[in-house]
């Protein structure tokens, strides 16, 4: 389990460091904010990226992620019961496993329709989403008693 644990947080660093770059202006996977925001946006019509406060919103809320896989293991102290980290792991499971499932549905798409996105999404970003969805409701279970 622990190697689960660093091997999802080590993901959601690299998700976390993507919206921090995002946040202080960074153009990448585009050549310029309006391809980089159909990239990784989406939304029909999109031509600039969400403001840096979004960003580091979402930052910081990944950032809270990166680290609960490694609390929940106990690789650091952490004031919190080790019930309350594995409950809050499973809920954490619920929105990434809601996202993943999300990505597939044609609601979603009719939201989400530009490219690269569109592809992308059904590609990588739904599937990672699944994933690391999977990994925390593996984590949060197994630190039930049984």
């Amino acid at each position: 389990m622990i190697i689960l644990a660093f091997a999802l947080s080590a993901i959601l660093l690299l998700i976390t460091a993507l919206h921090v770059y995002w946040g202080i202006g960074g153009i990448w996977p585009g050549h310029d904010a309006a391809s980089c925001a159909r990239a990784v946006v989406g939304t029909r019509g999109v031509s600039e990226m969400p403001s840096m406060f979004a960003c580091f919103a979402v930052a910081a809320c990944l950032v809270l992620a990166t680290l609960w896989p490694l609390a929940l293991m106990g690789v650091f102290a952490t004031p919190f019961p080790q019930q309350g980290l594995a409950a809050t792991s499973v809920m954490i499971a619920f929105v990434f496993l809601g996202r993943g499932v999300l990505g597939f549905t044609s609601w979603w798409r009719r939201q989400t329709p530009e490219q690269p996105f569109a592809r992308l999404d059904r590609s990588l970003y739904s599937p990672l989403c699944l994933l690391v969805g999977a990994g925390f409701a593996i984590l949060g279970i197994s630190q039930f008693p049984t």
